[in-house]
């Protein structure tokens, strides 16, 4: 059944009864009130949280006072004939279990929507897409002068002052920054090591962290530092923000980013370290993923503040690794030449006859900020239970409503 498109302020929001089928309610039944979790919901589970009873779809998103602009679906870009089919689909479950998908285009979120486990006002766990967070933490440190772009091919062991040097194995001052951020640290721990490391916690508190890996890692070569999507890299980039800024690494990013965003309704858990969780575990809402987006967008500017070097932007979200035997390096239809940055993947994305550039902040299942800077368009999607590549449907589905 075809959705009801009556004037602007009569439809706010299409408000789909029964998201297996999604048939859409009449314009006068519309809410334009997007699904907020009860008090007593924000304290479940994620997977205790009911699912919604009706998918909720807007094409004209409320100005929540979140220093994000909103604008209108079709009237500020976009089809909106388009999206909201592919709404549909979403509801009737085609794609997989989506929890959000928010659209903006030239700076204003035009399309919000939320299914099943999804609310305005729950943050939702963004898995690896954490990665890229703390890389941007990192860049806001050299914008404010604790490191320099230079200080990213140092040594990483020389921003650490507890660490015993005559124990690290051969090849450890090879580690650095530049090589962490793109997942090349050459650090290989063997699997009965990491069991050692689960059953006695204690020692990796603090720089104990870094100097267990660096000491019980087989020798770091020029072959080793191929790169390898594993947990201690982007530990060793948390490891560097709390060595060189004032107070701790946690209070940093609240005060210098979450802060400055109006992120204040998240989840940033302390790890066994006593640092913030560096490659998973934090949990956003999908309009303070989008801010992320549009500070990365936007090179680093927020609200007219540089918070981020425009350098370290550039080379943040661009292909440094372009080849690699990692399984994420797979081209999929549409999507193809995969690359990785700062913990930022690249893709081209297909869509009829031209290519675009993507970056994007991924986190398994589907938790992706993903950016396409020659149509100035920011996706961003929560799913569990991911089935269909959220990249591929952005090519083929989303960026078609707005390449016209």
């Amino acid at each position: 059944m075809p959705i009801n498109t009556k004037p602007k302020r009569l439809l706010a929001a299409a408000l789909f009864s029964g998201i297996g089928s999604l048939n859409a309610a009449s314009a006068e039944e519309a809410s334009s009130l997007a699904p907020e979790a009860t008090a007593a919901e924000a304290t479940l589970a994620f997977w205790d949280i009911p699912p919604l009873e009706n998918a909720f779809v807007d094409t004209t998103p409320a100005d929540r006072k979140d220093a994000l602009i909103v604008g209108e679906l079709g009237i500020d870009g976009g089809d909106k004939k388009t999206i909201l089919k592919l709404a549909q689909e979403i509801g009737d479950g085609q794609h997989g279990n989506y929890d959000s998908l928010l659209i903006a285009h030239k700076g204003k979120l035009l399309f919000e929507s939320y299914y099943l486990r999804g609310r305005i006002n729950l943050p939702h766990a963004q898995a690896s897409a954490t990665k890229a967070y703390t890389g941007l933490a990192l860049g806001r440190a050299i914008q404010l002068g604790y490191l320099t772009m230079a200080d990213l091919d140092k040594p990483l062991v020389s921003f650490f002052s507890d660490l015993d040097s005559a124990k690290l194995v051969d090849g450890a001052k090879n580690v650095t920054l530049h090589k962490a951020l793109t997942m090349r640290s050459g650090i290989r721990v063997s699997e009965g090591q990491r069991e050692e490391f689960e059953n006695n916690p204690l020692q990796l508190k603090g720089q104990g962290q870094v100097q267990a890996h660096l000491e019980h890692s087989e020798p770091i070569t020029e072959e080793s530092q191929s790169f390898l999507y594993q947990g201690i890299d982007p530990n060793l980039v948390m490891q560097v923000i709390e060595a060189v800024v004032p107070g701790t690494a946690e209070d940093f990013i609240k005060s210098e980013l979450l802060d400055k965003m109006d992120i204040t309704n998240y989840r940033w858990p302390t790890a066994i370290t006593g640092l913030p969780q560096a490659g998973s575990r934090t949990s956003m809402t999908s309009r303070d993923m989008l801010k992320w987006g549009l500070l990365a967008m936007n090179k680093g500017q927020w609200n007219g503040e540089q918070l981020i070097p425009e350098e370290f932007i550039a080379t943040a979200i661009n292909r440094i690794v372009r080849h690699s035997d990692d399984e994420n390096f797979a081209d999929d239809g549409s999507v193809s030449n995969i690359g990785y940055g700062y913990f930022w993947w690249q893709a081209d994305m297909q869509s009829g006859d031209k290519s675009y550039f993507s970056t994007s902040a991924q986190g398994g299942s589907g938790q992706t900020v993903i950016l396409i800077d020659e149509l100035d368009l920011i996706v961003v999607t929560t799913v569990h239970r991911l089935e269909n590549s959220v990249l591929r449907m952005t090519a083929e589905r989303i960026l078609p409503a707005f390449a016209q």
